[in-house]
């Protein structure tokens, strides 16, 4: 009772701050960042497209992201933004929250299964806004960032209303701009691995034999909500058990039982922007490779936060985790690098390895994503951390080692 008493006053705290948000002008900055990009590559229209499940970069140029519909930014290599989005619903979603002056409807641009709106709407194709913009100037190379995900319906209206104009990816050219973190979403991330490190405290409470993984979901998502906490920045888990070995899960109703480790895989979301924290809870005694495994993701967690520091190469961090890996038998059992860059994604690039030339620079921030994995045991551990001008300095640091009960 005292625990829940405590997590009352704390959500009763956390309802008097001020939310916080990024500014307008800082829509515009972006916006015009971007241009810059695209007149260095010869660019003259960048597209961008996003949906639901993956909402980053449209949230970034905009503060708009999609329920249920779709949406795309058209950025010109001059002059404003155009936003589009299918469908009346979304339209007026979008004026009301859309950092964006110029919205409009592009009828492909609605759910999968749409109704027929009664409601009369101004639509427009790719043609019609297109042929506007080549009023003011020749569109000759067209970038089109997320283009993995539009779907082709909408590809085939754009390449329709192209007239010929050659269509590039620009998926880099997004994220290069996206990779330096402004002192306004510096202050976001901050909240978002607050509150996901907060929330987690409350649920490693309630862990027990006898509890079901989606019980302990549950509880982190009140506590997180609670605190501020918009959404999740990605589908969080809990797992448990035999299915420890698996990189991504959901929780389900299986009840934890004794001598076993569970999976902690959490992560809020506020502002667009996503905390992560990832951290196994020990119930008794384990096999001693599962041990091992804790112990040596444990010391690479420790080893990659000490050697990251800015100006460091990237090739530095990951030679320094793969020679950890062999030394202690383990190499082969992860999926990628030590770290990865975090935003409006809790997954972006850029990532820790050998294969560029990157170093580490300030304002870039990182998930350290500690993964150990065979067919049978598993374990991961992973925190967020900012690079300064001076050193590192870390988002989450509690608890950092199994939790044991």
């Amino acid at each position: 009772m005292a625990a829940m008493v405590s997590g009352r006053n704390r959500g009763e705290q956390e309802m008097t701050k001020e939310r916080m948000t990024i500014p307008r002008n800082e829509y515009d900055e972006r916006i015009s960042k971007i241009q810059e990009a695209m007149k260095e590559q010869d660019i003259d229209l960048l597209i961008t497209h996003a949906c639901e499940c993956e909402s980053a970069t449209v949230r970034y140029l905009s503060n708009f992201w999609a329920v249920f519909d779709f949406v795309g930014i058209l950025v010109p290599r001059e002059g404003k933004p155009i936003l589009l989005t299918g469908g009346p619903e979304s339209y007026d979603f979008a004026v009301q929250f859309a950092q964006t002056g110029d919205v409009r409807i592009h009828p492909m641009y609605v759910e999968t299964s749409a109704p027929e709106w009664d409601k009369p709407t101004n639509a427009c194709n790719y043609q019609m806004i297109l042929d506007e913009i080549r009023e003011r100037f020749p569109i000759k190379k067209i970038g089109v960032a997320n283009v993995n995900t539009i779907p082709h319906e909408i590809m085939k209206d754009l390449i329709s209303g192209a007239q010929g104009a050659q269509i590039v990816p620009a998926e880099e050219l997004v994220m290069k701009v996206r990779r330096y973190k402004s002192a306004n979403e510096i202050m976001m991330l901050r909240e978002a691995y607050r509150i996901t490190e907060e929330a987690m405290k409350e649920a490693a409470e309630m862990i027990r034999p006898g509890v079901r993984e989606w019980e302990i979901e549950a509880a982190w998502r009140a506590a997180a909500y609670r605190m501020g906490a918009e959404g999740t920045g990605y589908p969080i888990w809990v797992t448990s058990g035999p299915a420890t070995y698996q990189s991504l899960c959901k929780s389900t109703e299986r009840v934890i039982g004794e001598n076993e480790m569970v999976q902690l895989t959490f992560g809020a979301k506020y502002g667009g922007y996503c905390g992560n924290l990832v951290r196994p809870v020990v119930l008794g005694n384990l096999p001693q490779k599962q041990e091992d495994m804790i112990r040596v993701a444990l010391d690479c967690l420790g080893e990659t936060i000490d050697v990251m520091k800015p100006g460091v190469p990237f090739a530095s961090v990951y030679d320094t985790f793969q020679a950890r890996l062999r030394k202690e038998g383990f190499e082969g059992l992860t999926l990628y690098g030590p770290a990865h860059g975090t935003g409006m994604q809790e997954c972006e690039g850029p990532w820790v390895d050998n294969r560029t030339g990157m170093v580490l620079e300030p304002n870039m921030v990182f998930n350290v994503d500690i993964w150990i994995a065979d067919n049978e045991f598993g374990v991961r551990f992973e925190d967020g951390v900012l690079v300064t001008e001076t050193g590192l300095e870390q988002l989450t640091t509690w608890n950092r080692g199994a939790i044991r009960k």
